[in-house]
């Protein structure tokens, strides 16, 4: 990768394009989570610090080409402002000749939000005319938005062909993570990975299979797997029909020497608002639910963590939205935080409920590196390449 934001690059006087994920919940107007919009400062006041002008380009939602009011980015802009303790001009109008002219005319160290960029529906469709139409706005592009770079979207894939375009800081930082948990590992390498369907998950099992040591399946994928061993799992959640899906992982696992672990026993209750009993696996009733998984099981997850060098985790033990089920990915969350702040332990975790426990459990910090991305951060464990980091490394700047 030779085009990474450094301090090589020319900044001053430049109208830079920063395209960022600022895709975050708000309620009543106002941002009530901004982890992400906190993980974008470090590109920020690096770009401030060399001079140049800043045009933040993100989305939230999926408006589908159209203007709607509740995801507008207003707020988010209000928010970043505070953040930054800086004025942050929201430009509320469609891109024309005029934003043009408001950003040739702002002053340097000058921080633009353009309004939802799917908002256009040149956008999702890769438009080229859309590309040039962005493009022409600034000098360079910036991506830093890992977790939308496996979309082909104008403002991710096509804009780069019309403009010198770079890394982020944030970008680089997220892909040598996960790097080092596909490639350049520390071993034994573990990863504990939950969720409710097996099927969205396959690819990433797959491909960790080869390269990992343990796999520890928990959640709603776990039914499945236990449903396949003949196990009565009551009227759990599963899917249906993924006997070849689960016959493959343990065909695989074989091949490349690595562990599939399941629960060996499991918190249960008769309906999702209910207490929650400890079961054996041969004890679970037809009208029972598995909601979480059992103190063995947990043992067994604190055994193999504790011999870990490397530890990713993506999805959560049970249905933890309940206190009563909630102890299995409490334990997971705390088990590896304590881990990473002795520095035993490299510990990479990502997906939205994931990072919902560590922001409840323990905390975001306490982790070597915590992925906000969802869809991109599962397709880069496939071993996919993403669109938008093809396109950074095809620029020829």
């Amino acid at each position: 990768m030779n085009n990474i934001l450094d301090n090589k690059i020319v900044l001053k006087n430049k109208k830079v394009l920063l395209r960022v994920d600022l895709n975050v919940p708000i309620n009543n107007g106002a941002v009530t989570e901004s982890s992400r919009i906190e993980k974008i400062l470090p590109t920020i006041n690096f770009l401030l610090k060399r001079e140049a002008k800043i045009i933040i380009i993100s989305h939230i939602g999926r408006p589908k080409g159209k203007y709607i009011k509740e995801m507008s980015l207003e707020p988010i802009s209000k928010k970043l402002s505070q953040l930054l303790k800086k004025e942050v001009f929201f430009n509320k109008t469609p891109i024309n000749e005029n934003t043009i002219k408001q950003i040739n005319e702002a002053s340097n160290t000058s921080l633009m939000m353009l309004e939802n960029i799917r908002f256009y529906e040149g956008e999702e469709r890769n438009d080229q005319k859309f590309c040039k139409q962005i493009s022409s706005l600034g000098d360079i592009f910036v991506n830093d938005a890992f977790s939308c770079s496996h979309r082909s979207h104008a403002s991710i894939d096509g804009i780069t062909k019309y403009i010198p375009s770079y890394f982020g800081l944030q970008i680089i930082e997220e892909m040598n993570a996960l790097k080092k948990i596909t490639s350049d590992i520390k071993k034994p390498v573990t990863c504990i990975i939950g969720g409710s369907k097996i099927s969205t998950k396959i690819n990433v099992i797959k491909n960790l299979i080869k390269i990992f040591d343990k796999i520890i399946i928990v959640g709603g994928m776990a039914n499945t797997i236990l449903k396949f061993k003949g196990i009565n799992i009551g009227k759990s959640i599963f899917e249906d029909n993924q006997e070849k899906i689960v016959e493959e992982i343990f065909k695989t696992s074989k091949e490349y020497n690595c562990t599939i672990n399941y629960p060996m026993d499991v918190v249960v209750s008769e309906k999702f608002d209910g207490f929650g009993k400890n079961k054996e696996l041969n004890e679970i009733k037809n009208n029972e639910m598995i909601l979480d998984i059992g103190p063995k099981t947990l043992i067994s997850i604190k055994e193999i963590i504790d011999k870990s060098n490397t530890i990713l985790w993506n999805g959560p033990a049970g249905y933890f939205e309940n206190p009563n089920f909630e102890n299995g990915t409490k334990e997971i969350s705390q088990m590896i935080s304590q881990r990473t702040n002795k520095n035993d332990i490299f510990s990479v975790a990502g997906g939205g409920e994931t990072v919902a426990a560590i922001n409840k459990y323990s905390k975001i910090d306490s982790y070597t590196f915590v992925s906000t991305a969802g869809g991109a951060f599962l397709e880069f464990l496939e071993g996919k390449t993403l669109p938008g980091i093809r396109a950074l490394n095809s620029c020829q700047n």
